[in-house]
């Protein structure tokens, strides 16, 4: 038999009811410190997400380097496909 059954019976009431142990009016409170450390860690993911400024030549340079490994790879391609057709 492959089928596991509940070991604690299962309190089901309609509608839900707020648990017994906890009523809404003792609410509990975010220290200073906890408050503090939210407002450090959501502005150390505001700083990592900011835009970086790329140099305009650093960013011309990339964009060469790119066109010369482009134009490398398909000339390769291209003596390959003609040492194909030749065999």
């Amino acid at each position: 038999m492959k089928t596991t059954l509940a070991t604690t019976p299962v309190r089901q009431q309609h509608p839900p009811q707020p648990s017994p142990t906890r009523d809404s009016s003792s609410a509990r409170r975010v220290g200073p410190l906890d408050r503090a450390a939210l407002h450090l860690g959501v502005a150390l993911i505001k700083w990592g997400r900011r835009p970086v400024m790329v140099d305009p030549r650093e960013q011309l340079r990339r964009v060469h380097e790119a066109d010369a490994a482009r134009r490398e790879k398909e000339e390769l391609r291209d003596q390959f496909l003609a040492l194909q057709l030749f065999r």
